[in-house]
């Protein structure tokens, strides 16, 4: 099966982050998020991945080039303008038609065996497969509703007619299992959603479309609050994700757990962790805390200076005395 990354949006919950570096490049555990998703594919044999690209395109393919560093063989769709969802996969047509593939979102992680929902698609004889999970507050995503066969009876503001009385209401991973008839829905060269514009469209129509119900780890790294829960959630073992190596910090006030980069510079009396993740190069001085938050490389937090909740970007200072409390912090803002 192949499969394509979802990986052209601009980060606009991101901001001023991703005015410099696109969001799949951002750093998890000082590996980018893309690489993440690449090993969580090829672990599970799946090897021939186009990602489809637009905001600072040159970053991730000068990064990854063809894949063959990654254990994948990788391509890439480049869009000129923008196209939405089902606008950039159409683009890949080519790439995706002769078989069932999967679809999948940058930027989420989640703990799953796609081999499980490949199963569950072929069961089904389905069309369109969403994985969905339960959710506190699933209007945040735009809610579905799911028969209890699993049939999906509702999507945004589509409805089968004569819908089951009994549904649940759920959300959508961003992960998704299709089959090559639904590029004959989708126009060229055209801005265009799935979710917007394909989806409620086969629901209507009464096509097979089903959800499967995901109940282990996932979470939607577009926010500063869920990235910095993400990498928090990784070195609690809440989710396993490799690691760039890293040294076992010195000093009395380092709280585990951590994860420190190569060649920082960390003064004996200044508070790191917990939950704290440092890229390489980082310079720590006297009397500071960095608590629960992520520094890119080359960061350098002043004396005294106390940052929690938040991300500081590449080589970004923070002056002496400093309070960064819920903030992001880059090099452009």
């Amino acid at each position: 099966m192949r499969a394509m990354i979802l990986a052209a949006g601009f980060g606009t919950r991101l901001k001023p982050l991703t005015l410099s570096l696109p969001k799949p490049m951002f750093p998890v555990l000082n590996r980018p998020l893309l690489e993440h998703t690449l090993n969580l594919l090829s672990s599970q044999g799946i090897q021939d991945i186009i990602v489809n690209v637009h905001h600072l395109p040159e970053k991730i393919i000068d990064y990854f080039g063809n894949g063959s560093d990654f254990g994948v063989r990788l391509q890439f769709s480049q869009e000129e303008e923008i196209l939405g969802t089902a606008g950039g996969l159409k683009k890949t047509q080519s790439f995706l038609e002769e078989e069932t593939f999967l679809v999948i979102n940058s930027d989420v992680l989640a703990d799953i065996d796609l081999k499980n929902v490949l199963s569950f698609h072929k069961e089904k004889k389905s069309c369109l497969t969403l994985v969905v999970r339960k959710d506190s507050q699933p209007e945040k995503y735009k809610p579905i509703e799911l028969a209890n066969d699993g049939r999906i009876t509702r999507f945004v503001d589509a409805s089968i007619k004569n819908p089951p009385t009994t549904t649940q209401r759920v959300m959508f991973t961003g992960i998704q299992i299709m089959e090559p008839e639904i590029f004959s829905r989708i126009p060229s060269e055209k801005f265009f959603g799935t979710a917007e514009d394909v989806f409620p469209k086969m629901i209507e129509e009464g096509l097979p479309v089903f959800g499967t119900l995901h109940e282990k780890y996932w979470i939607d790294m577009g926010t500063r609050e869920t990235y910095i829960q993400a990498q928090a959630d990784a070195l609690n073992g809440k989710l396993a994700l490799k690691t760039s190596p890293s040294r076992n910090p010195e000093g009395p006030l380092v709280i585990p757990p951590v994860l420190i980069g190569k060649d920082c510079e960390i003064s004996q009396d200044a508070q790191i962790g917990p939950h704290a993740v440092l890229g390489d190069g980082c310079r720590i001085r006297s009397g500071t805390v960095v608590e629960n938050s992520i520094l890119w490389d080359g960061a350098t937090i002043g004396s005294d200076a106390t940052v929690q909740n938040s991300i500081i970007g590449k080589e970004v200072v923070v002056e002496n005395g400093a309070k960064v409390m819920d903030n992001s912090l880059s090099s452009t803002s």
